[in-house]
């Protein structure tokens, strides 16, 4: 096969092997350099004298043409072949090739690095939250393309594109730490394309064996060093012996007591509504209708002994991707878990990327919100307007927020969370 030239990546990495894979399916090839060592080689004068970044995968042509992004040096190779169509036959093809591409990276790959970087404990100190989030993003890309690939062999036309060489190298590096059995029992369709592609004869030496995790990765913390033991000291002289009451005593005044900070809304007279039934009825319940949750809440619902709330995020203008506001509802919820007895609260996401606002209802303890909420560290990034239910308004947004049917300047409810 006809070189192109050297590509500089690390041996397993899934992205040298996606371009050595696009190379070897339009029959050409790329070459090692002579030596690599990653983050040596890629860190000398002589190699940022040619990729400024110091970025891997990067190309160098025999004609001397230079290049760094594995988008960019798999589309330039793909083109060297403009008859394989692998960049597909019109610029809706194409378009579409670049869309799930640029998914598999984003949405698949990126999370799924951090979560591999995470457990081995190479970019930041291993933290439960993160890597459930970054695992559910993994999950729900996984998910759309399960949905894509029930009715169709390719991603985009009815041969292998880009596309589909981008994503089975994603999935390939996967597998062997993430993608564990239960998982990919939950996803056949993506692990048939995977295995599809690996398994070209064109590729198959490219990609090498798909390893097949039992059981993900888990985080194991680090050992604890040993303690030498002290040498024992000498025996102290035996002091007078005291009674055991004297002893207790003098305890006592040496380790004051702390006394337990008792909440306020604990001294609140009973209330008509319990708000563990009303968690129940609202998870085992249709929300509304007639034995809805919502009729058992207005029968039992006591305006004296809990207010209804609305919630705004004051930044939505920062808000990206909705998942990510999702994410942050569920990161509040998380800081409100002192406050569990006596809150309720439906939140979600209106919208759409770049363009939503998170808002919903709390049903809260008491008159006041902030002795409720002000447990959470991020409680003053919220505006709370107290609902009167008895106003059509106001109670329209309520029943919406808990039903998750909200929609508020025809933005629509497209994800939510419950504080239960």
């Amino acid at each position: 096969m006809t070189s192109v030239g050297t590509l500089w990546t690390q041996p397993r990495q899934d992205y040298g092997k996606r371009i050595r894979a696009i190379a070897a399916y339009v029959g050409l090839s790329v070459d090692p350099p002579a030596t690599y060592v990653h983050m040596e080689t890629n860190k000398s004068p002589e190699y940022l004298a040619k990729f400024p970044h110091g970025k891997i995968p990067a190309l160098e042509t025999k004609d001397g043409f230079k290049l760094f992004e594995t988008p960019a040096i798999a589309r330039y190779i793909a083109a060297l072949a403009p008859n394989s169509t692998l960049m597909g036959e019109n610029i809706k093809e194409a378009a579409l090739i670049d869309q799930w591409a640029s998914f598999s990276d984003s949405e698949l790959n990126a999370p799924g690095r951090i979560v591999s970087q995470l457990l081995r404990g190479s970019i930041a100190p291993y933290t439960k939250p993160l890597h459930t989030i970054f695992l559910e993003r993994v999950q729900r890309a996984l998910h759309t393309l399960e949905q894509h690939l029930a009715t169709r062999t390719f991603l985009v036309t009815e041969r292998i594109t880009l596309a589909d060489i981008a994503l089975a190298s994603v999935v390939q590096y996967q597998t062997p730490f993430l993608l564990d059995a239960p998982l990919r029992a939950k996803y056949p369709n993506v692990i048939r394309h995977c295995e599809t592609i690996v398994n070209q004869p064109s590729m198959k030496d490219a990609f090498g064996p798909l390893e097949l995790c039992e059981k993900a990765l888990q985080y194991v913390p680090p050992a604890k060093e040993k303690k030498e033991p002290k040498p024992a000291a000498a025996p102290a002289p035996k002091a007078e012996k005291k009674h055991k009451k004297e002893e207790e005593e003098e305890e006592d005044d040496l380790v004051p007591k702390e006394e337990k900070v008792k909440n306020p809304l604990d001294d609140l007279p009973k209330s008509k509504l319990n708000l563990e039934d009303w968690k129940r009825a609202y998870s085992n319940k249709d929300t509304c209708g007639a034995g809805g949750a919502l009729e058992w809440f207005y029968e039992n619902y006591d305006p004296e002994g809990f207010s209804v709330w609305r919630v705004d995020f004051k930044y939505n203008n920062e808000l990206t991707q909705t998942f990510m506001s999702s994410n942050q509802i569920g990161g509040f919820f998380n800081r409100l878990e002192a406050s569990r007895k006596y809150l309720f609260g439906s939140m979600g996401v209106l919208g759409e990327t770049n363009n939503s606002i998170i808002t919903g209802a709390l049903i809260a303890r008491g008159q006041d919100i902030k002795p409720v909420v002000d447990v959470a560290p991020d409680w003053e990034s919220y505006m709370y307007k107290k609902l009167d239910l008895s106003n059509p308004e106001d109670k329209a947004f309520f029943e919406g927020a808990l039903a998750w049917d909200l929609v508020i300047d025809g933005k629509k409810w497209v994800d939510g969370k419950n504080f239960k």
